[in-house]
């Protein structure tokens, strides 16, 4: 099923996030965890790319075992580090395993990158090669603070108009964990006509350690209230954990009152969290 027609659909949407191992060895635990959330029935579900493509190998795997659950799968894919002979590739392998969903990223330059010779340089590139390709939905990121490498918000909804001019049907944003500045972006986009459904990313922070992560990965703004949640838990694992889900269902359940249909969850390859968010809205999403 293509995401874009869940997404549109009058029944509010609740999806999660899994990452593929790091190294062979974790394959089986991962999995564990992805059939577990699988098991909770989400609208769908996503796997991620890694870093510079590190976990690629297992994208397309993951994302075929979880349509053989039942769920649906969106399986990222980044570029920048790609040639543009071996997206084709992954292409081809994805279509042959019966995805129909993609994430197109650019994804983090690595580190020491020789950036001459790039055959990619964003994601929008990206997007218009898979629209090509054809029969994929394409979804695209986006970032309500702005993405940390643009010159200013003018400039990122640009780049955000020239991704769905080049294919993207959706737009999944990064994190946030103040609604408000959602609201204030999705403004600024339906001012520069672009109307492509927008889905909610929201990351239950459950440990302390997590915060330092997020603030040196994409500069959020975090509010006085959900400070003081950290300030006040942070010390007390089991509790920081009930805050976080806590902080995080406040958030879905305001988004959903708004009038915003998705709403994404940043779920960690943790069962328990995604099931302890969903069994929270569980008449909401009925």
């Amino acid at each position: 099923m293509k995401v874009i027609d869940i997404i549109k659909a009058q029944k509010p949407s609740l999806s999660f996030e899994v990452f593929p191992p790091k190294i062979s060895a974790n394959f089986d635990s991962v999995m564990k965890a992805t059939a577990d959330i699988a098991q909770l029935k989400p609208s769908f579900m996503s796997v991620t790319y890694g870093a510079g493509g590190g976990t690629s190998r297992y994208t397309a795997d993951i994302a075929a075992r979880l349509l053989k659950m039942g769920v649906t799968p969106i399986a990222h894919l980044s570029c920048i580090s790609s040639k543009k002979a071996d997206i084709q590739t992954l292409l081809h392998e994805l279509k042959d395993k019966g995805i129909e969903n993609i994430l197109a990223l650019r994804g983090d330059i690595p580190e020491g990158m020789n950036k001459e010779g790039l055959e990619y340089h964003y994601a929008s590139e990206l997007a218009a090669e898979i629209k090509a390709f054809g029969g994929f939905c394409i979804g695209g990121a986006c970032y309500p603070e702005t993405h940390p490498e643009s010159e200013n918000s003018a400039k990122d909804i640009e780049s955000l108009k020239i991704k769905v001019e080049n294919g993207c049907e959706y737009l999944t944003t990064q994190m946030f964990f103040d609604n408000n500045i959602l609201y204030n972006f999705m403004y600024r986009l339906y001012r520069e006509g672009v109307d492509v459904p927008v889905v909610a990313g929201i990351m239950p922070v459950t440990n302390a350690a997590q915060i330092k992560r997020i603030c040196s990965i994409s500069q959020n703004v975090l509010p006085q209230r959900f400070m003081r949640l950290v300030d006040r838990y942070g010390d007390n694992p089991e509790a920081m954990k009930q805050a976080g889900i806590a902080y995080a269902t406040e958030q879905i359940i305001d988004l959903f009152a708004n009038g915003l249909n998705a709403v994404h969850v940043y779920s960690m390859n943790k069962p328990d969290v995604a099931a302890a968010i969903q069994s929270n809205i569980s008449e909401i999403i009925k």
